[in-house]
């Protein structure tokens, strides 16, 4: 697995697609985790325009669109707010062959394989993850 928020976010969302209005109690005891963990994804797919929540005795969560137009790629980019692949933290020795080429050779792979993840998940939505379960 990439990341557990993409994980869970998938796991959340997929639920969502076969029933509406769930609590994140409910959700958090289908993924096995804290409810407290589920609100902060929730609130993540909000913000990204996936889900809608309702307050009160007939509230919970919803998906805001059908799950045919939400893809993995969606959910990939609600979930990360940095590429996964990153730079290092280190800047290598700019007096080296090696070390003043490596971060812009990098960067072209960095940005070739963030594509080519990006069109594997586009090709995935929730209906069609769920209807491998």
């Amino acid at each position: 697995m990439i990341n557990g928020r993409f994980a869970i976010s998938i796991h959340i969302l997929t639920l969502l697609s076969m029933e509406e209005g769930l609590s994140s109690d409910y959700i958090a005891s289908s993924i096995n985790i804290n409810p407290v963990l589920v609100r902060k994804e929730v609130s993540r797919l909000r913000k990204a325009g996936l889900v809608d929540t309702k307050e009160g005795k007939n509230g919970g969560a919803f998906l805001s669109c059908s799950p045919r137009k939400i893809t993995l790629a969606d959910v990939y980019k609600a979930t990360y707010e940095k590429p996964l692949f990153n730079h290092s933290k280190n800047e290598p020795n700019p007096r080296c062959p090696m070390g003043k080429r490596i971060g812009e050779i990098m960067d072209e792979v960095n940005e070739a394989a963030e594509a080519a993840l990006l069109k594997k998940l586009s090709g995935i939505s929730i209906e069609k993850f769920r209807s491998q379960l």
